[in-house]
């Protein structure tokens, strides 16, 4: 795809719920590959590279230590990281720096049905996480059907329609306020 042509999907099923004493973004989105498709890419550094917002320092798919440094334009910040649960091609959890993520994929009629649970330490943090990963997810999905846009990263986002998904998964999540 036309990088400059790449525009945001539709808002993907989110909702913020506690979890201890942070909370979870949660966010489902259905792909159109199989379950083992996307684990590829949920995992594999060189597939990470061109859509995630960190770079891996190996391969995901197994139990322990990592880094996953966040990239910015040229800047990259190197965050510890520990997979804690590797099942393919159904669960992959891991800590990154302080948060959490833990991938579900399930096979669905059209492809995979991917849950996302991202532990924020604040709940007002979700609709930020809601829109990077909303971004990151589409530029996966082309990725999956053979046409890369390349990674939408960082202060770039903010060109592809960040600020609009931030709104907008604000609106969809204050609608239903956080219970504690």
């Amino acid at each position: 795809m036309d990088r400059d042509r790449f525009r945001p999907g539709p808002l993907a099923d989110v909702a913020r719920v506690p979890a201890d004493d942070r909370w979870d973004l949660v966010f489902v989105r259905d792909l159109r590959h199989p379950p083992e498709k996307v684990w590829a890419a949920l995992t594999e550094p060189d597939r990470l590279a061109q859509w995630a917002p960190f770079l891996a320092s190996r391969d995901l798919g197994t139990l322990g230590e990592a880094t996953l440094s966040t990239v910015d334009g040229d800047d990259t910040f190197p965050q510890p990281a520990t997979v804690l649960r590797a099942e393919p091609p159904t669960l992959l959890e891991y800590t990154w720096g302080d948060g959490l993520l833990r991938w579900e994929l399930s096979p669905s009629a059209t492809g995979t049905r991917l849950t996302l649970r991202h532990t924020v330490d604040k709940p007002e943090l979700a609709p930020m996480m809601a829109a990077g990963w909303h971004l990151c997810l589409d530029v996966a999905g082309h990725l999956l059907d053979g046409d890369p846009v390349g990674p939408i990263r960082g202060a770039e986002s903010t060109n592809f329609g960040w600020d609009e998904l931030r709104a907008a998964y604000a609106e969809r999540l204050d609608d239903e306020p956080p219970a504690r």
